[in-house]
């Protein structure tokens, strides 16, 4: 099975967004909620009552929503992922970010890691180990920092590589 997810090209490693479904016609979410899809909405109805609409593809105001849904007593947390074919994990993690952090928290820029153990005094380190002609790898052991981390920073230009040592071979 294995080699079938690999031929796929699949990347188990990063974790893939779960798009909500929107078939076509009405869905119930249960005996009061329903939704429809229709030219790239999504129309939300309480009864017969329309109650709410969003693009199709806008996954925030899709999170926001459903989780008001379940925060208002109108769906379960199981109703709502058995309606859209999201896991029901996701909709627990994104009703905690609500009652967390409120409406906002939908709409904000997802939260960049800074590189804490690459300071600059580590990195000026970092840069005279590279400059003497160390291996990414030796360097990172000194500085008791991964060499991942090391890689990471050459990339991206905040450290230069290394010179290349020559190995003079002995005749």
């Amino acid at each position: 099975m294995g080699a079938f997810f690999r031929e796929c090209g699949n990347n188990f490693g990063m974790p893939q967004v779960q798009l909500p479904i929107f078939p076509a016609g009405v869905t119930h979410i249960n005996s009061e909620v329903a939704f429809e899809e229709r030219d790239g909405k999504v129309y939300y109805f309480n009864g017969h009552l329309p109650v709410f609409v969003h693009e199709k593809g806008a996954l925030s105001t899709f999170r926001l929503f459903s989780t008001q849904l379940v925060i208002n007593g109108n769906a379960t947390q199981a109703e709502i992922s058995r309606a859209f074919g999201v896991p029901l994990v996701t909709v627990k993690r994104y009703v905690k970010l609500y009652r967390e952090a409120g409406a906002a928290a939908f709409f904000a820029p997802a939260k960049k890691r800074s590189a804490s153990k690459l300071t600059e005094q580590v990195s000026q380190q970092a840069q005279e180990l590279l400059d003497q002609g160390l291996a990414v790898p030796e360097v990172g052991r000194q500085l008791g920092i991964l060499s991942n981390t090391l890689h990471k920073a050459i990339r991206a230009g905040r450290l230069r590589p290394g010179k290349k040592k020559i190995h003079l071979t002995r005749r």
